[in-house]
């Protein structure tokens, strides 16, 4: 980290005086790409093995921070669905709900070191794919992933003491549908409940970030899990709907955008399939007068930028008590300016990429709509490289309670702020939104943290912290942030039917 200090003298009254101008910068530094392994062309994983879509059709999969080619995938359509469902209803009646819990725990927990094991080249692609900083698929994307598998693989033999009295059998083939933000993570999150109680899985993944998925398909492969128990397959729209709607399909989870959630919930309507939906967010952040300021401004860049704002559980809505606004207004523009925006897989960039060209342009609607309600809004002043899609780090001041950036889910890194007086005032300002995914408080006081989380109507509430997450810890949300929890012990009963 080189360092340049300019020095200057003044003498005055026999006194000297040295002042000293530092300027910090940091030199680059990129993670290599030789470490990693893609593919010109990916297949559909089905049975156990690589198959060409019956289509024939596939899709080409870019690098969001220089609009790079990747690689290309298959598009699944709905002949390629029922031929993973077979193949996992197949897996399940001939061998894996029959195989002994014991058993299949050792094949959850091999998968979980095998990830362990190709952690950097998994984090590599994790950027590469989705433009995030190579920080975050470092230290928490991969690592997470690998421990939710660990954490199941403990589980599988030992579902007796989850659900005390109750006998578990398992629900049958569970097709899960996950997003493009945190790829690997949410396969982990669905894949591993899913097989440790002894169900098969069908996934599909975003078609914008495929790539660690199949990666994992590879690693599964490699792992020697039966043929069937985990068939993963790539595609958009269609393909999610030809899984939600296929006849054989027992469970659906599905993280993703309220608007879809809501047509899944339309088409298992009237259907016995169980059905778990993460869907979008608008998380109220909240800091108290009495809370660590410092502190509590790190967690705010850490719930909405570092991220790049693609997490349903961002805190972009929050909430400063009057008294110290100013302050909190202040630090947080001079803890932007020192965010650095560029290539992902430079080990210092703590922004990257925005994943796609059609989400940069819904966060530039959203950001021209801020001003249009009369807003005030600051950004960062740093350079954007020229090609690939990129967000200077925005906050909105004086917004009101009614704007549609404080209400509607942005999915980038745009804070709304807005102040508030007393408790009242803000658990009904906090709750008065469509979404109840997460929340933060930020205070001094135990007894405030308590009658705060009490009464704020969200399913995960971080307090003096934010975006911490734990295999062990349920997660979920309510209203139109769905309905139903994945980890924790919560994870294994929505895989499970219960018998008395």
């Amino acid at each position: 980290m080189p360092v340049t200090k300019k020095k200057t003298a003044a003498k005055k009254s026999n006194t000297i005086k040295l002042k000293f101008d530092t300027s910090w910068s940091y030199d680059p530094a990129p993670e290599s790409k030789s470490a990693a392994t893609i593919k010109p062309r990916y297949d559909l994983f089905i049975n156990g093995e690589w198959q060409k879509p019956a289509g024939n059709k596939y899709f080409a999969t870019i690098n969001p921070a220089n609009e790079e080619k990747l690689s290309e995938v298959a598009e699944a359509n709905t002949a390629d669905v029922d031929k993973a469902v077979r193949a996992a209803r197949n897996a399940y009646e001939k061998y894996w709900k029959k195989m002994p819990a014991k058993e299949r725990a050792k094949y959850v927990f091999r998968i979980a070191r095998m990830v362990q094991e190709k952690a950097r080249e998994l984090a590599i692609i994790e950027t590469l794919d989705g433009g995030k900083p190579i920080r975050e698929s470092r230290d928490f994307d991969v690592p997470t992933a690998a421990n939710h598998f660990f954490y199941y693989a403990g589980w599988a033999d030992k579902l007796e003491y989850a659900f005390p009295n109750r006998r578990t059998e398992p629900l049958g083939v569970a097709g899960q549908i996950i997003p493009w933000n945190f790829p690997l993570l949410m396969a982990a999150w669905k894949i591993a409940p899913a097989i440790s109680t002894g169900n098969t899985v069908v996934l599909k993944t975003a078609e914008t970030t495929p790539l660690t998925a199949l990666k994992l398909a590879e690693i599964i492969e490699e792992a020697d899990l039966p043929p069937g128990v985990v068939n993963i397959i790539t595609g958009a729209g269609e393909t999610g709907a030809a899984i939600v709607n296929h006849p054989d399909v027992n469970k659906i989870a599905f993280t993703g955008s309220t608007d879809v959630g809501k047509i899944i919930q339309r088409a298992v309507a009237g259907t016995d399939k169980k059905v778990t939906l993460e869907l979008g967010g608008k998380a109220a952040n909240i800091i108290f007068e009495d809370a660590p300021i410092d502190q509590a401004v790190e967690g705010v860049i850490n719930g909405i930028y570092f991220n790049q704002g693609h997490v349903c559980c961002a805190g972009s809505r929050l909430y400063v008590q009057e008294s110290v606004a100013k302050q909190v207004i202040r630090k947080l523009k001079d803890r932007m300016e020192s965010l650095i925006v560029g290539d992902p897989l430079d080990k210092n960039t703590d922004i990257g990429a925005i994943n796609s060209r059609s989400q940069l342009e819904t966060i530039q609607k959203y950001v021209k709509i801020g001003k249009q309600e009369g807003a005030e809004m600051y950004e960062s002043s740093c350079s954007l490289p020229r090609k690939g899609f990129w967000c200077r780090p925005t906050l909105f001041t004086n917004v009101a309670q009614s704007n549609r950036i404080a209400q509607e889910e942005i999915f980038g890194p745009v804070l709304s702020i807005l102040t508030f007086r007393t408790d009242d005032e803000v658990i009904e300002k906090a709750n008065n939104s469509p979404y109840g995914l997460s929340a933060g408080v930020w205070t001094d006081k135990g007894s405030k943290i308590f009658n705060m989380t009490k009464r704020m109507r969200a399913g995960v509430i971080w307090a003096n912290t934010f975006n911490k997450f734990d295999p062990s810890s349920p997660f979920g949300g309510y209203k139109e942030s769905g309905f139903g929890r994945e980890g924790g012990l919560h994870g294994l009963s929505a895989y499970v039917s219960l018998k008395v």
